[in-house]
């Protein structure tokens, strides 16, 4: 039985995907998260996380893991197959869970990292990354978009994404 690969465990939104033209839809209290995730497959690919997951995908396991909710799974999964990119699991937020993505996305990391190696996370949220960093885990922050406080904000006080 060949070795398991070591996992690449990647976001979605500001890793691959670029949001910023959704974000018009969380800068009013409260914010329309319907209308925020409806316009999910007309993200345009961000190309340094395209290639970046692209060049993991060679030596590592990818496993997709989103705050964005099981109910965009099918859109979700479209997008990443459309854009060509590797093909993984995919960890979605359960649709009643509000916790913020940094905490939903620690818990979900203990349980992958409990029997697998993780090598690497790649996230753009400051706050999942200084926690998971704080909790030992090697993350890569994307910092090849502009990191928007408007998601960060509405998950914080909305609990929604």
């Amino acid at each position: 039985m060949p070795a398991q690969r070591p996992l690449a465990v990647i976001d979605v939104d500001g890793v691959v995907a670029d949001v910023r033209h959704r974000l018009q839809y969380l800068r009013s209290w409260p914010g329309d998260w319907d209308a925020f995730f409806a316009a999910a497959p007309a993200d345009p690919p961000l190309t340094e996380g395209v290639e970046l997951v692209r060049r993991l995908a060679l030596d590592h396991e990818v496993v997709w893991l989103t705050g964005r909710p099981e109910r965009s799974r099918e859109a979700t999964s479209r997008w990443l197959r459309e854009q060509g990119l590797p093909s993984g699991e995919l960890r979605m937020r359960p649709d009643d869970d509000r916790r913020p993505a940094r905490v939903f996305k620690r818990a979900e990391l203990r349980e992958l990292g409990a029997n697998r190696q993780v090598a690497v996370v790649v996230d753009d949220d400051p706050a999942v990354v200084d926690l998971l960093r704080a909790d030992g885990w090697p993350v890569l922050r994307a910092q090849w978009l502009e990191y928007e406080s408007t998601l960060g904000n509405a998950q914080e006080t909305e609990g929604r994404t």
